[in-house]
């Protein structure tokens, strides 16, 4: 079976339950989607993802309100990730065909005095903060200090990040971005090779006002081989990034994208995508789940943001034309009732739908992640580099 254009949603941070490899990340227990379904009792309303098999996924039990169908729509499984790390820039870059292997910098005790230096020197002002901390926290505790001097609220997490907070009417967007490229300049390489540089500008007067913007930036590393988008686009197979996508890649591999300013956003101009004349691969990032609501360990909002999710689903569901083929995972885990705010190692869902499908059945554990890019190579007749092995045989 083939398909003329492939649609790949990433539910960002919607894990499915503790990876194999859980304890060496202290991530024991941690179930996203089914902790998720815990706390709802039984009222997540999922209708449109348990009908293309989401409840059929293999679990220790099932997901609570969604449950296993007897015949689903489409394919079903689930995805261990083979990558140092668990941030989503190792989730996308590993489905494309990319494990990262060599581990990326972590600053559990804050930044090195030298880095401090140089971004101090770079950019004309003091550095506050520079530890491990909740980026809603971080401007709560620390925006009026920063609008009374202008200072950088720079601070990490569990994961591979430099993220530099600001106000906007302090330092405008334009300065806080310039002032992220250098800091993306001088951490490629080691000793400090970190995974993604983020700008996370905001607004408001106060603790009670402060909010994030939309126009948050992320750059990340440049991938230092050829992803299974730049094999598309090589091969003249048209790509195109939603969402946070052209960030986790720096751009390489896409013909084009546009930036998103939610999860209803990204799923609108998903469908506005489906709807068009558009071809080849279209890659969709999801990025509320993590940011708005797991980091924030927002149980409530989680569930409520994949109920509006599943809405929206079936809208694109209609979309879709018979030669289309949509596949939906995630890039790690982010469970909004474990401890800290970090994310967790766990396997990520896998479902695949097509109104071509005239079967249905279950995947299995695919490994590593690349075994989704290499369908999408498979489909269009282009050659990967062997890292994950096609499933496209298995969809009938």
């Amino acid at each position: 079976m083939a398909f003329a254009r492939i649609i790949t949603i990433v539910l960002d941070s919607i894990g499915i339950g503790e990876a194999p490899d859980a304890a060496k990340f202290h991530d024991e227990g941690a179930d996203t989607l089914g902790h998720i379904g815990d706390y709802f009792g039984g009222k997540l309303a999922l209708p449109n993802l348990q009908a293309i098999g989401l409840g059929n996924i293999d679990r220790k039990t099932p997901i609570a309100g969604v449950g296993p169908l007897g015949s689903p729509g489409g394919y079903f499984g689930k995805m261990a990730e083979i990558s140092a790390g668990k941030d989503s820039m190792d989730g996308h870059w590993e489905m494309m065909g990319l494990p990262v292997t060599e581990p990326l910098g972590y600053f559990p005790e804050g930044f090195p005095a030298d880095l401090i230096k140089q971004i101090e020197d770079f950019s004309g002002r003091k550095v506050i903060l520079n530890k491990p901390y909740s980026g809603t926290e971080a401007i709560k505790d620390y925006g009026e200090r920063q609008i009374k001097t202008g200072d950088l609220i720079v601070y990490t997490s569990g994961d591979s990040v430099l993220q530099i907070a600001a106000q906007t009417d302090v330092i405008p967007l334009d300065e806080l971005y310039r002032i992220c490229r250098y800091v993306r300049s001088i951490t490629i390489d080691a000793p400090y090779r970190i995974g993604r540089v983020i700008a996370r500008p905001y607004v408001g007067t106060d603790p009670t006002t402060f909010t994030r913007t939309s126009d948050r930036h992320d750059y990340t590393l440049q991938p230092d081989k050829p992803t299974d988008l730049d094999r598309l686009q090589g091969a003249g197979v048209p790509t195109y990034g939603i969402g946070k996508i052209n960030d986790i890649f720096s751009g390489q591999g896409l013909d084009d994208g546009v930036h998103t300013v939610s999860n209803t956003d990204g799923m609108d101009k998903t469908i506005e995508a489906a709807k068009s004349d558009r071809k080849g691969f279209i890659f969709t990032n999801l990025v509320d789940f993590d940011a708005m609501y797991g980091h924030r360990r927002n149980v409530q909002g989680d569930g409520e943001a994949l109920m509006t999710f599943d809405r929206q689903l079936g809208d694109l569901l209609t979309a879709l034309r018979r030669d289309d083929l949509l596949m939906i995972t995630a890039d790690h885990g982010n469970d909004p009732t474990f401890r800290g705010t970090d994310h967790t190692r766990e396997y990520v869902p896998l479902l695949a739908y097509s109104k071509q499908f005239v079967g249905n059945g279950d995947l299995g554990v695919r490994s590593p992640f690349a075994d989704l890019g290499a369908t999408i190579l498979d489909n269009f007749g282009v050659r990967g580099n062997q890292v994950g092995q096609s499933f496209l045989r298995l969809l009938k």
